[in-house]
């Protein structure tokens, strides 16, 4: 298996200082790669499109080629099969994404040299993360967990990194960030202007830190 240092290092590199991610789930692939496209014009870098179904492979396959285009990379998400793993290596993906945590998915994605983004939701979790050197998790569903859960879990995992997914608007991402989140997953908010404009600035800011 591949050294997981080096994927949080990969993760480290795509997500530290940009805290917007854009996640486009259930559109067609014209409507993904608009989407995606407005996500990128306004400055996120990190895309991931879940693939629950085999209906998404096309649309992953869109985006991908879009962001090739920018020289940027895009994952693959909600990975609960290793049959999942071999199509969207296939397809090119960078790194893999799961809702919650599965040891046999996370060694059969390391095993590929794809960087894995397990969903964590309990103390537990974040526990069998570590002990597999995974430093970089998901936190999943964000909006249930809410934001006092990742100041909570901050205690004891203070070098624990979180990225936020799952119910996430426009008003709850700097809550979330404030709390200690290193990047929330947006998806929906990308449709609007203003809501667009909020994360540019959002992005912006995060940019200019010193």
């Amino acid at each position: 298996m591949n050294d997981p240092h080096t994927f949080d290092a990969f993760f480290e590199s795509l997500l530290q200082e940009q805290p917007i991610m854009g996640v486009f789930r259930n559109l067609s692939p014209a409507e993904a790669v608009i989407r995606a496209t407005r996500a990128w014009d306004a400055g996120v870098r990190n895309v991931e499109i879940p693939v629950q179904t085999a209906d998404a492979m096309p649309t992953l396959t869109a985006v991908i080629h879009a962001a090739r285009e920018r020289g940027l990379s895009v994952g693959a998400g909600t990975i609960i099969t290793t049959e999942q793993l071999d199509a969207v290596e296939r397809a090119g993906v960078a790194y893999t994404v799961s809702p919650g945590w599965d040891q046999a998915i996370v060694i059969a994605s390391l095993s590929r040299g794809l960087p894995h983004l397990p969903g964590v939701a309990t103390a537990s979790e974040i526990l069998c993360a570590r002990r597999h050197g995974l430093r970089w998790v998901k936190a999943f569903p964000g909006s249930v967990l809410g934001a006092a859960w990742i100041s909570a879990m901050r205690g004891p995992f203070p070098d624990q990194r979180f990225v936020v997914t799952g119910g996430m608007t426009i008003d709850l991402v700097s809550e979330f960030l404030n709390a200690g989140a290193q990047a929330v997953a947006v998806g929906a908010a990308f449709s609007s202007d203003q809501a667009t404009e909020e994360l540019a600035r959002l992005i912006r800011a995060a940019d200019n830190t010193d």
